[in-house]
């Protein structure tokens, strides 16, 4: 049964509590991605008011409040009290993450009202005339990095990512889909057995990294940018937070840099460039970090265990019915030949089988 009319109604009583002399347009639609969650952007008629907002996006929260990996393996110790995306928002917040603010909630009602950041992605900024792909994916860096060293200085138990980490058997089992169906589409003929000891160290070694407060999905989809053309620069917004968890810091940067198509805007010496500014700045900000080559090993055990997720993720996404995702195949078979190639020696079954 569709129940966008109950949402609209809470939304339109929202806005008329929130502000009394402002009330709803219109509402439309908008499209997600693979969530449960539904989105609407709902337009307000504001009397020419200019310090009410025009718009504001109307949230469903969806039926769960923790993702599938959380409940499979049983990463969080005690029960939630509260919506994490209301719980993780309040948080970064308070270390002055440039999130959307909250209007609204209604955790009964699976409801938000939220502040509306736009439609320029960060990726569609990237692809305007005269764009410089650098200096945008910096901006996305230089909040990585606030939250990197602010959020983990000052995270405590009442965050609910202080709780979740992104640990070896999570890295492990997000490679299922890679077994089941990933290989056989990139390298048809290879047995996974042969390779599953070193899809295994790989998880491992990725657990032995020190672990940092990580969006999880921080990439060009859940980053938009507002006033690109502003004198004093653009500003980046950041949304879908709330699988927020304690993870290896190259993690973000593995999301941020290779996730999708995204090498079509980030060659590898804007990647290097973007890896610098984000080593630079936690050395600026006193704060601790691995050595350049500790550093560079876990950015690449990122990128690889990310490309080798997202090909088994894509395929299966095909498989059930989902389509327009397999064309992000290729992309991540080439990073993850790109990884390999730098540590080939570590993984040499795997390499045989990725690397013609």
């Amino acid at each position: 049964m569709d129940d966008s009319g109950a949402f609209a109604s809470w939304a339109a009583a929202a806005i008329a509590q929130r502000w009394p002399h402002a009330r709803l347009d219109q509402i439309a639609a908008l499209r997600g991605d693979l969530s449960t969650r539904r989105f609407w952007r709902v337009a307000l008629a504001t009397r020419g008011d200019a310090a009410l907002p025009a718009s504001a996006i109307l949230v469903d929260l969806g039926p769960d409040d923790l993702p599938r990996y959380v409940r499979v393996l049983n990463l969080l110790p005690s029960p939630i009290t509260e919506p994490p995306w209301i719980n993780l928002h309040r948080f970064l917040e308070s270390i002055a993450a440039p999130v959307p603010a909250l209007y609204a909630a209604d955790p009964a009602h699976r409801a938000m009202l939220v502040e509306d950041v736009g439609q320029l992605s960060l990726l569609d900024a990237v692809r305007r005339p005269g764009a410089d792909a650098a200096d945008l994916f910096r901006l996305a860096a230089a909040e990585l990095i606030r939250i990197h060293v602010d959020g983990t200085a000052r995270i405590d138990a009442r965050c609910i990512a202080s709780q979740i980490a992104y640990s070896g058997r999570l890295f492990e089992w997000e490679l299922k889909e890679f077994a089941e169906v990933g290989l056989a589409a990139v390298a048809p003929g290879a047995e996974y057995s042969s390779i599953a000891p070193e899809v295994a160290t790989l998880a491992a070694r990725l657990d032995r990294f020190p672990r940092v407060l990580s969006h999880r999905d921080y990439h060009r989809e859940n980053l938009f940018i507002q006033n690109p053309s502003d004198q004093n620069g653009p500003r980046i917004r950041i949304i879908d937070f709330q699988d927020a968890l304690m993870a290896v810091a190259a993690q973000d940067l593995a999301v941020l840099l290779t996730t999708r198509d995204t090498d079509e805007v980030i060659t590898p010496p804007i990647e290097r460039r973007i890896l610098d500014f984000y080593c630079a700045g936690l050395a600026r900000r006193g704060a601790p970090a691995l050595d350049t080559a500790e550093f560079m090993l876990s950015y690449r055990l990122c990128v690889l265990q990310h490309a080798l997720k997202m090909i088994g993720r894509f395929e299966m996404f095909e498989r059930n019915g989902k389509p327009g995702y397999r064309r992000y195949i290729p992309h991540a078979l080439a990073q993850a030949r790109r990884m390999l190639a730098a540590i080939r020696p570590e993984f040499p079954k795997l390499s045989a089988a990725l690397i013609p």
